[in-house]
């Protein structure tokens, strides 16, 4: 794996595209297609020849209502890819809350972690915390992915989920993972309703105002079926529209399925914000 600088993420001069590499049988867009260990490296690689500039690798589900498996079954479908490409020169993170897979993925060369549990299990944060050269995703989430989707509610939605962002970030720090290290993800579809989830992206700007990168990731979710109607494999048009209002909304990193749409569409704003061209 590559070796990079903790500022890798917040110096880079244009929009980061991160390529979701699913290794499940369930996941809500693509579950089942990359179960396979050689299928799942064999789509990494396609999506690294697309330009994705980092790829994030889950062994588990986590769409509503979804079950968790076992430590030995992530292990197994995430471990074999993550080894298989460390000849390429593409940072990997590992879609994860369970601490042991941490360790082993990191162990194996991970480059991130990305957390929907914001690493509220003490031996989450302890394991980052034991390795400095690692960065952390922080995400929102409302209850479980078994039950979050189950009539969520807030009083404020931008204030609530910043503020959670903010203390988890505090924590993090508190246990000694330096602030370059970390990123915050406001979790699109974690426990937040169709006007939540809008009014998320429309004030997404906010979250920059905690000083560290945001994390978006909206490709193909029922956020955008529900306005077009269209199902989760023909959304790429409203997952690239999401991903550029994410961008020019303040966040650094976009997690999507179609990286090569999105880095089409993306060189373009780049383009016009550099006018480079």
């Amino acid at each position: 794996m590559p070796s990079l600088p903790q500022n890798f993420i917040s110096s880079a001069s244009h929009p980061l595209i991160m390529g979701v590499v699913n290794i499940t049988p369930d996941s809500f867009s693509d579950g089942g297609l990359y179960l396979s260990t050689q299928k799942a490296i064999a789509h990494a690689r396609d999506l690294i020849a697309e330009g994705a500039n980092i790829l994030d690798i889950g062994g588990e589900s986590t769409r509503p209502g979804s079950q968790s498996v076992s430590i030995d079954e992530e292990l197994n479908r995430v471990i074999p890819v993550l080894e298989a490409l460390a000849d390429t020169n593409t940072p990997i993170s590992i879609d994860t809350s369970k601490p042991e897979v941490m360790k082993q993925a990191i162990a194996a060369g991970a480059f991130m972690i990305n957390d929907i549990n914001a690493l509220r299990n003490p031996d989450a944060l302890k394991v980052i915390a034991q390795h400095d050269h690692v960065q952390v995703c922080l995400m929102h989430m409302q209850g479980t992915p078994q039950n979050m989707q189950v009539n969520p509610q807030y009083q404020n939605i931008v204030s609530e989920v910043k503020d959670f962002l903010q203390q988890r970030l505090q924590t993090a720090k508190s246990a000694g993972i330096s602030p370059d290290r970390l990123i915050i993800d406001p979790g699109f579809g974690f426990g937040k309703t169709l006007q939540h989830n809008y009014t998320l992206l429309n004030q997404l700007n906010e979250f920059t105002t905690l000083n560290v990168p945001v994390l978006a990731g909206l490709s193909r979710k029922s956020m955008l079926g529900t306005i077009t109607g269209n199902s989760v494999d023909h959304r790429i048009h409203e997952s690239i529209a999401a991903a550029l209002l994410a961008v020019v909304k303040g966040a650094k990193i976009v997690r999507v399925h179609d990286v090569k749409a999105s880095k089409d569409a993306l060189s373009i704003y780049t383009a016009m914000q550099s006018c480079g061209v």
